[in-house]
């Protein structure tokens, strides 16, 4: 896919936000021990994504009604749905002065159709040796959904299907979409926020 940036300058993708709040001393201690050993950006890379991936549980498989809205929550609760999950993946990154986007692709709700369609939310890191962007997706390897890490081909948790209509965006935003921050403050209970009020379209 060819990506397209949302903004040229690439310091947009490593800015601290209220939803990506790296200076919080919870994420900046969790940064510090999570890369303590990394040698190189890339190891950082999947030493971050495989934490948030397999680390945080996604709120929807652990039946939890809490809603986690900025990295600090996402880390201080261990849980968030996607839209949450990204935060904390951007946050850690970009702690580290790498840059980390967001990106989206739409999908059905549960799996056909007729359950209706969502905004599904995953990252996309910019590879400074490679000079290119990849995307990776730290939703969680439940729920029959399988991502993994890799520099060569994309293993994504969900690869759109799209004799159902799901699309894969190619724009990678510096900052999550305003519907999808929404949807998490607008919303006081998880599963009624995966059933009837997530984003349907970008």
């Amino acid at each position: 896919m060819r990506f397209i940036l949302d903004e040229n300058d690439m310091s947009e993708y490593l800015m601290a936000t209220k939803y990506v709040d790296y200076h919080t001393p919870c994420i900046e201690q969790k940064a510090a021990e999570l890369f303590a050993d990394c040698k190189t950006d890339n190891e950082k890379i999947e030493k971050a994504f495989l934490f948030v991936r397999d680390d945080i549980a996604h709120s929807w498989d652990i039946k939890s009604n809490i809603i986690t809205k900025s990295a600090s929550e996402v880390l201080t609760y261990k849980e968030g749905i996607c839209y949450a999950k990204t935060m904390l993946l951007a946050a850690l990154l970009r702690h580290e002065g790498i840059p980390t986007a967001f990106c989206y692709q739409r999908l059905t709700v549960f799996d056909m159709p007729d359950s209706g369609y969502c905004i599904h939310c995953l990252n996309a890191v910019y590879l400074k040796d490679l000079n290119r962007w990849i995307r990776l997706d730290a939703r969680g390897n439940t729920n029959g959904s399988h991502s993994e890490f890799s520099l060569e081909q994309e293993h994504l948790a969900f690869p759109v299907r799209k004799e159902y209509d799901e699309i894969d965006f190619p724009t990678l935003f510096a900052n999550p979409l305003k519907n999808t921050t929404d949807a998490l403050e607008q919303s006081e209970n998880c599963e009624q926020l995966i059933r009837h009020h997530l984003p349907t379209n970008l």
